[in-house]
């Protein structure tokens, strides 16, 4: 309700909502031929920070609509970069690369 009565009376945050909940769409239900447009929506209206993303998806354009049509993820490889980084600082920076990697393989 007081999101609706905020829309109502600044259309700023309603042309911000409306490309919010548009990308949101498009990215869970993978609808990677709708960038284009919605970036062309999002120029028209004056919003710098939609800008901003905007300006970095184009920049990698290919990668995004790759990203929101095909079905693999990189998630597990990031999820393992993360839990070797965090081994990494536990060890306050001491590991050096062949004891970080005896720490890996022994944790895995």
């Amino acid at each position: 309700m007081l999101l609706k009565t905020v829309r109502t009376h600044c259309p700023e945050i309603d042309a911000l909502t409306r490309h919010v909940r548009a990308f949101a769409v498009m990215l869970t239900e993978r609808q990677g031929e709708r960038p284009p447009d919605w970036l062309v929506a999002v120029r028209q209206d004056y919003l710098p920070s939609l800008h901003t993303l905007a300006a970095g998806i184009d920049r990698d354009r290919d990668a995004v609509i790759a990203g929101i049509t095909l079905p693999w993820s990189s998630g597990a490889v990031e999820g393992h970069v993360n839990r070797i980084k965090m081994i990494k600082r536990q060890m306050y920076g001491r590991a050096g690369f062949n004891l970080l990697r005896k720490r890996v393989l022994l944790t895995s």
